[in-house]
């Protein structure tokens, strides 16, 4: 009974800051709607069993990619109101419903047909190679050796990310005419 209150709550706190994110007209209020959102998905973690991820969801999640959100936000000077009758880039929002309208159909349609699959509840994995080590240990072997080269090239790809946000956003400099 504890489990499904948790689970109840849970969800709710998630339901409620996803959409936070989306109806929120302020930036900053829509990154504080994601931080409430990342720690309801850290709690379904704990419910699971699964410390290690609860403890990534909020380290990595809610602490360092909301605070790049928001230096973002605040380094670009977005959190101020602008036009939407000005769009910048033609066709992005016709482009936005289909790609909407596409993942509820395919929401729908892994709804629809995984009906018979049911999760038992949370398991712990093991390498059996390893010896039976806990699940970090094995995990951070895996992550700093096997695949250090993805895990680095992930980060580099945020950085780009954030450097071309930062100079598609940017406003051009304005001209100033000679008085001569």
């Amino acid at each position: 009974m504890v489990e499904v209150a948790v689970f109840v709550v849970a969800a709710l706190i998630i339901l409620v800051g996803a959409v936070g994110v989306v109806v929120r007209n302020h930036p900053v209020h829509s990154a504080l709607s994601l931080v409430m959102t990342l720690f309801g998905v850290a709690v379904l973690f704990l419910a699971l069993d699964a410390q290690f991820l609860a403890a990534v969801q909020v380290i990595v999640y809610a602490g360092a990619i909301v605070v790049l959100f928001l230096f973002v936000i605040m380094l670009l000077g977005v959190d101020k109101v602008e036009s939407l009758r000005a769009d910048r880039l033609g066709g992005q929002r016709p482009m936005a419903a289909v790609v909407g309208i596409a993942s509820v159909g395919l929401l729908l349609a892994a709804i629809l047909t995984g009906g018979e699959r049911r999760v038992t509840g949370a398991r712990t994995v093991t390498d059996p190679a390893a010896g039976g080590e806990e699940n970090i240990k094995a995990l951070a072997r895996s992550v700093f050796s096997d695949y250090v080269f993805a895990f680095e090239a992930t980060s580099v790809l945020l950085v780009v990310a954030v450097i071309a946000t930062v100079m598609l956003a940017r406003k051009p400099p304005k001209q100033h005419k000679d008085s001569s």
